[in-house]
Protein backbone atom coordinates (compact mmCIF):
# COMPACT_ATOMS: atom_id res chain seq x y z
CA UNK A 1 0.00 0.00 0.00
CA UNK A 2 3.14 2.71 1.08
CA UNK A 3 4.75 1.82 -2.68
CA UNK A 4 1.51 2.04 -4.67
CA UNK A 5 0.66 5.72 -2.97
CA UNK A 6 4.46 6.68 -2.76
CA UNK A 7 3.94 5.81 -7.04
CA UNK A 8 0.81 7.64 -7.33
CA UNK A 9 2.67 10.58 -5.22
CA UNK A 10 5.63 10.68 -7.34
CA UNK A 11 3.19 10.41 -10.58
CA UNK A 12 1.39 13.50 -9.32
CA UNK A 13 4.52 15.37 -8.83
CA UNK A 14 5.57 14.53 -12.36
CA UNK A 15 2.51 15.18 -13.92
CA UNK A 16 1.71 18.71 -12.43
CA UNK A 17 5.78 19.48 -13.05
CA UNK A 18 5.11 18.61 -16.77
CA UNK A 19 1.90 20.89 -17.40
CA UNK A 20 3.62 23.40 -15.42
CA UNK A 21 5.91 23.65 -17.78
CA UNK A 22 3.82 22.86 -20.97
CA UNK A 23 1.76 26.16 -19.79
CA UNK A 24 4.21 28.66 -19.61
CA UNK A 25 5.99 27.36 -22.49
CA UNK A 26 2.35 27.39 -24.35
CA UNK A 27 2.10 31.30 -22.81
CA UNK A 28 4.99 32.15 -24.37
CA UNK A 29 4.27 30.28 -27.75
CA UNK A 30 0.59 32.26 -27.86
CA UNK A 31 2.15 35.72 -26.91
CA UNK A 32 4.49 35.50 -29.76
CA UNK A 33 2.63 33.78 -32.53
CA UNK A 34 -0.86 35.72 -31.78
CA UNK A 35 1.41 38.84 -32.61
CA UNK A 36 4.21 37.64 -34.76
CA UNK A 37 2.18 35.57 -37.52
CA UNK A 38 0.01 38.63 -38.71
CA UNK A 39 3.33 39.94 -39.78
CA UNK A 40 4.50 36.86 -41.96
CA UNK A 41 3.78 37.29 -45.46
CA UNK A 42 5.53 36.55 -48.59
CA UNK A 43 6.76 39.35 -48.72
CA UNK A 44 8.27 39.19 -45.49
CA UNK A 45 10.12 36.10 -45.95
CA UNK A 46 11.58 36.97 -49.22
CA UNK A 47 12.02 40.75 -49.13
CA UNK A 48 15.07 42.85 -48.20
CA UNK A 49 15.23 45.28 -45.33
CA UNK A 50 14.46 48.85 -46.06
CA UNK A 51 13.69 52.09 -44.81
CA UNK A 52 16.25 51.97 -41.56
CA UNK A 53 14.52 48.34 -40.78
CA UNK A 54 11.41 49.67 -40.53
CA UNK A 55 10.10 48.08 -43.78
CA UNK A 56 10.91 45.16 -45.63
CA UNK A 57 11.48 41.36 -45.09
CA UNK A 58 14.28 39.45 -43.44
CA UNK A 59 15.07 37.38 -46.50
CA UNK A 60 18.84 38.35 -45.94
CA UNK A 61 18.66 36.74 -42.56
CA UNK A 62 17.10 33.47 -43.32
CA UNK A 63 19.79 32.71 -46.17
CA UNK A 64 22.78 33.76 -43.52
CA UNK A 65 21.02 31.43 -41.02
CA UNK A 66 21.14 28.46 -43.32
CA UNK A 67 24.57 29.63 -44.78
CA UNK A 68 25.89 29.14 -41.13
CA UNK A 69 23.84 26.09 -40.37
CA UNK A 70 25.80 24.16 -43.39
CA UNK A 71 28.88 25.50 -42.18
CA UNK A 72 28.51 24.46 -38.98
CA UNK A 73 27.24 21.26 -40.06
CA UNK A 74 30.23 20.60 -41.94
CA UNK A 75 32.86 21.62 -39.60
CA UNK A 76 30.90 19.75 -36.34
CA UNK A 77 29.31 16.52 -37.76
CA UNK A 78 32.26 14.95 -39.45
CA UNK A 79 34.60 15.70 -36.43
CA UNK A 80 32.19 15.01 -34.29
CA UNK A 81 31.05 11.98 -35.14
CA UNK A 82 34.69 10.70 -35.61
CA UNK A 83 35.63 12.10 -32.54
CA UNK A 84 32.15 9.53 -30.71
CA UNK A 85 33.48 6.61 -32.96
CA UNK A 86 37.48 6.98 -31.87
CA UNK A 87 36.66 6.70 -27.99
CA UNK A 88 33.30 4.17 -28.00
CA UNK A 89 35.25 1.76 -30.88
CA UNK A 90 38.82 2.35 -30.32
CA UNK A 91 39.97 4.04 -27.17
CA UNK A 92 40.90 1.77 -23.96
CA UNK A 93 39.28 2.54 -20.86
CA UNK A 94 41.66 4.16 -18.66
CA UNK A 95 42.51 7.93 -16.73
CA UNK A 96 42.95 9.50 -19.99
CA UNK A 97 40.05 8.38 -21.48
CA UNK A 98 37.89 9.47 -18.64
CA UNK A 99 39.71 12.59 -18.69
CA UNK A 100 38.71 13.58 -21.84
CA UNK A 101 34.75 12.12 -21.85
CA UNK A 102 34.82 14.68 -18.58
CA UNK A 103 36.41 17.39 -20.34
CA UNK A 104 33.97 17.09 -22.92
CA UNK A 105 31.03 17.01 -20.88
CA UNK A 106 32.47 20.50 -19.51
CA UNK A 107 32.75 22.06 -22.73
CA UNK A 108 28.76 21.43 -23.07
CA UNK A 109 28.21 23.37 -19.48
CA UNK A 110 30.18 27.04 -20.92
CA UNK A 111 28.42 29.68 -21.33
CA UNK A 112 28.35 30.36 -25.43
CA UNK A 113 29.67 33.56 -25.51
CA UNK A 114 32.98 32.08 -24.10
CA UNK A 115 32.54 30.23 -27.39
CA UNK A 116 32.01 34.02 -29.05
CA UNK A 117 35.24 35.17 -27.47
CA UNK A 118 37.26 31.77 -28.14
CA UNK A 119 36.29 32.58 -31.85
CA UNK A 120 36.79 36.29 -32.08
CA UNK A 121 40.69 35.24 -30.60
CA UNK A 122 41.39 32.14 -33.17
CA UNK A 123 39.15 32.24 -36.19
CA UNK A 124 39.60 36.49 -36.50
CA UNK A 125 42.69 36.73 -35.56
CA UNK A 126 45.18 33.92 -35.07
CA UNK A 127 44.23 32.68 -38.27
CA UNK A 128 42.92 36.05 -40.12
CA UNK A 129 39.54 34.79 -41.41
CA UNK A 130 37.82 38.18 -40.58
CA UNK A 131 34.84 39.06 -39.23
CA UNK A 132 32.35 36.52 -41.70
CA UNK A 133 30.27 33.79 -41.93
CA UNK A 134 33.13 31.21 -42.06
CA UNK A 135 34.29 32.58 -38.67
CA UNK A 136 31.28 32.17 -37.28
CA UNK A 137 30.27 28.81 -38.49
CA UNK A 138 33.31 27.80 -36.98
CA UNK A 139 32.63 29.31 -33.97
CA UNK A 140 29.48 27.28 -33.56
CA UNK A 141 30.95 24.10 -34.87
CA UNK A 142 33.23 23.91 -31.90
CA UNK A 143 29.85 25.03 -30.03
CA UNK A 144 28.16 22.14 -31.24
CA UNK A 145 31.09 19.50 -30.78
CA UNK A 146 30.78 18.79 -27.58
CA UNK A 147 27.11 17.81 -28.00
CA UNK A 148 27.29 16.02 -30.78
CA UNK A 149 30.14 13.40 -29.44
CA UNK A 150 28.12 13.24 -26.47
CA UNK A 151 25.16 12.39 -28.30
CA UNK A 152 26.69 10.06 -30.96
CA UNK A 153 28.39 8.53 -28.15
CA UNK A 154 25.23 6.88 -26.18
CA UNK A 155 24.36 5.71 -30.04
CA UNK A 156 26.97 3.96 -30.30
CA UNK A 157 26.80 2.30 -26.58
CA UNK A 158 22.72 1.17 -27.37
CA UNK A 159 24.42 -1.30 -29.81
CA UNK A 160 24.63 -4.73 -28.40
CA UNK A 161 28.06 -5.84 -28.56
CA UNK A 162 27.11 -8.99 -29.27
CA UNK A 163 26.31 -7.68 -32.92
CA UNK A 164 30.11 -6.73 -33.07
CA UNK A 165 31.57 -9.95 -31.89
CA UNK A 166 29.39 -11.46 -34.43
CA UNK A 167 30.58 -9.44 -37.23
CA UNK A 168 34.44 -10.22 -36.30
CA UNK A 169 33.69 -14.01 -35.72
CA UNK A 170 32.63 -14.03 -39.43
CA UNK A 171 35.82 -12.63 -40.50
CA UNK A 172 35.57 -8.72 -40.65
CA UNK A 173 38.01 -6.33 -39.50
CA UNK A 174 37.16 -3.88 -36.87
CA UNK A 175 36.65 -1.23 -39.46
CA UNK A 176 34.40 -2.84 -41.55
CA UNK A 177 32.33 -3.80 -38.23
CA UNK A 178 32.09 -0.43 -37.03
CA UNK A 179 31.18 0.93 -41.29
CA UNK A 180 28.76 -1.60 -41.77
CA UNK A 181 27.04 -2.30 -38.25
CA UNK A 182 27.54 -0.46 -35.98
CA UNK A 183 27.43 2.94 -37.69
CA UNK A 184 24.32 2.32 -39.37
CA UNK A 185 22.49 0.90 -36.45
CA UNK A 186 23.14 3.45 -34.36
CA UNK A 187 22.32 6.29 -37.26
CA UNK A 188 19.04 7.30 -36.32
CA UNK A 189 20.42 8.25 -33.10
CA UNK A 190 23.47 10.24 -34.37
CA UNK A 191 20.94 11.93 -36.85
CA UNK A 192 18.54 12.83 -33.91
CA UNK A 193 21.42 14.31 -32.21
CA UNK A 194 22.89 16.10 -34.67
CA UNK A 195 19.79 17.63 -36.07
CA UNK A 196 19.11 18.83 -32.42
CA UNK A 197 22.36 20.30 -32.05
CA UNK A 198 22.17 22.05 -35.04
CA UNK A 199 18.44 23.35 -34.29
CA UNK A 200 20.11 25.33 -31.05
CA UNK A 201 23.22 26.33 -32.78
CA UNK A 202 20.53 28.03 -35.60
CA UNK A 203 19.30 30.22 -32.68
CA UNK A 204 22.80 31.18 -31.02
CA UNK A 205 23.58 34.52 -30.65
CA UNK A 206 26.15 35.55 -28.88
CA UNK A 207 28.85 33.10 -30.72
CA UNK A 208 27.87 35.16 -34.02
CA UNK A 209 28.06 38.08 -31.92
CA UNK A 210 32.08 38.52 -32.03
CA UNK A 211 32.53 36.84 -35.36
CA UNK A 212 30.74 38.04 -38.37
CA UNK A 213 27.02 38.88 -38.14
CA UNK A 214 25.48 42.46 -38.44
CA UNK A 215 22.59 44.17 -37.86
CA UNK A 216 22.27 45.12 -41.92
CA UNK A 217 23.41 44.34 -45.09
CA UNK A 218 23.17 45.53 -48.39
CA UNK A 219 21.85 42.73 -50.86
CA UNK A 220 22.27 39.00 -50.16
CA UNK A 221 25.48 38.04 -48.67
CA UNK A 222 26.23 34.84 -50.21
CA UNK A 223 30.10 34.60 -50.08
CA UNK A 224 32.25 32.82 -46.80
CA UNK A 225 34.37 35.97 -46.39
CA UNK A 226 31.74 38.14 -45.63
CA UNK A 227 29.51 39.16 -43.17
CA UNK A 228 26.02 38.30 -42.92
CA UNK A 229 22.64 38.81 -41.53
CA UNK A 230 20.91 35.68 -39.20
CA UNK A 231 17.52 35.77 -37.29
CA UNK A 232 18.80 35.47 -34.02
CA UNK A 233 21.15 38.86 -34.26
CA UNK A 234 18.23 40.73 -36.37
CA UNK A 235 15.58 39.75 -33.81
CA UNK A 236 18.06 41.06 -30.44
CA UNK A 237 18.74 44.09 -32.63
CA UNK A 238 14.80 45.21 -33.69
CA UNK A 239 13.82 44.48 -29.84
CA UNK A 240 16.84 46.14 -27.83
CA UNK A 241 18.60 48.27 -29.89
CA UNK A 242 16.64 50.00 -32.76
CA UNK A 243 16.22 53.56 -32.78
CA UNK A 244 11.97 52.68 -33.27
CA UNK A 245 11.68 49.87 -31.29
CA UNK A 246 7.64 50.24 -30.88
CA UNK A 247 7.58 50.77 -35.01
CA UNK A 248 9.59 47.70 -35.42
CA UNK A 249 7.89 45.40 -32.84
CA UNK A 250 5.74 43.85 -35.37
CA UNK A 251 8.39 43.01 -37.19
CA UNK A 252 10.33 41.81 -34.46
CA UNK A 253 7.41 39.14 -33.06
CA UNK A 254 7.37 37.97 -37.18
CA UNK A 255 11.51 37.21 -36.86
CA UNK A 256 10.93 35.35 -33.77
CA UNK A 257 8.08 33.54 -35.01
CA UNK A 258 9.81 32.49 -38.50
CA UNK A 259 13.38 31.63 -36.05
CA UNK A 260 10.86 29.21 -33.96
CA UNK A 261 9.30 27.55 -36.69
CA UNK A 262 12.49 26.52 -37.94
CA UNK A 263 13.40 25.39 -34.67
CA UNK A 264 10.45 23.41 -34.84
CA UNK A 265 11.09 21.92 -38.18
CA UNK A 266 14.38 20.89 -37.15
CA UNK A 267 12.63 19.08 -33.89
CA UNK A 268 10.30 17.65 -36.33
CA UNK A 269 12.37 16.51 -38.35
CA UNK A 270 14.73 14.92 -35.55
CA UNK A 271 11.30 13.00 -33.93
CA UNK A 272 10.37 11.51 -37.43
CA UNK A 273 13.50 9.89 -37.85
CA UNK A 274 13.36 8.57 -34.17
CA UNK A 275 9.97 7.27 -34.80
CA UNK A 276 11.36 5.69 -38.46
CA UNK A 277 13.68 4.05 -36.73
CA UNK A 278 11.01 2.30 -33.71
CA UNK A 279 8.14 1.19 -36.22
CA UNK A 280 11.37 -0.10 -38.51
CA UNK A 281 12.65 -2.36 -35.21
Amino acid sequence: MKKKTRSFFNWILLAGSTIIVCLFLGIILFDIFSKGLSSITWNFISALPSDGMTKGGIFPAIIGTILLTFITTLFAVPFGVACAVYLNEYARPSVLTNIIRASIRNLAGIPSIIYGLFGLALFVQAFKLGTSVLSAGLTLGLLSLPYIITTTEEALKRIPNSMREATLALGATQFETIKDVVLPKALPGILTGVILTLSRAAGETAPILFTGVAFYINGLSTSINQEFMALPYHLYMLSTQHQSIEQVRPLAYGTASVLILLVFMFNIIAFYIRFKHRSQD
